[in-house]
């Protein structure tokens, strides 16, 4: 198997987990603002399995939701990458971009600035067509992240996810962007 893609931004290395990251990545999953717009908080033994599913789709695609690490500090701060969608909707088969942050890290910009890391790599380096987001409607905060990396909302495609039939975060939002309107926002 070839050696992971790590990425880098100004601030951020986008890296392989490392197993001494579950202490932070626990922390942070057990964290119920963190995980508000979630069904639950996770523990530390679903973290891990977090992890091992996040490891096994990187061997394999190539591609997965990689550690985020401070350049500045060299502190893990949660999470960014592409993971393929794994239920069924109107839009998939597809490629969702998602990220999730310790609380101290937020409204840094870190976020996006991951976010678009990953993007240029979906689209550069795997050659994908197309990417999504989604999120509850309520996630004003990760909608604006979505806005900030150029990905565009028809609410004709917002959708009842099919995990949370019943719950209260079922209704999701849905950003696009394509390979075409990446490169307008890179150029832009």
């Amino acid at each position: 198997m070839a050696a992971m893609l790590e990425l880098e931004s100004a601030r951020l290395i986008l890296r392989q987990w490392h197993d001494d990251d579950l202490s932070a990545f626990a922390s942070l999953c057990e964290d119920p603002q963190v995980m508000r717009f979630f069904p639950d908080t996770l523990s530390r033994l679903q973290s891990a399995a977090l992890i091992g599913r996040v490891r096994g789709h990187f061997a394999e695609h190539g591609f997965g939701l990689w550690a985020l690490q401070r350049k500045d500090s060299g502190s893990f701060i949660g999470f960014t990458g592409l993971n393929e969608v794994c239920f069924d909707a109107p839009f998939t088969p597809a490629v969702e971009i998602s990220w999730r942050l310790a609380r101290e890290h937020w409204g840094l910009g870190f976020a996006s600035e991951a976010a678009w890391a990953a993007l240029g790599a979906g689209f550069e380096r795997f050659q994908l067509a197309e990417v999504v987001a989604m999120a509850a409607v309520e996630n004003i905060a990760s909608e604006q992240v979505m806005k900030a990396i150029g990905m565009r909302r028809n609410t004709a495609d917002d959708f009842d996810h099919p995990c949370l039939q019943g719950h209260s975060l079922q209704r999701h939002m849905l950003y696009r962007i394509n390979r075409e309107q990446w490169l307008e926002t890179l150029h832009g």
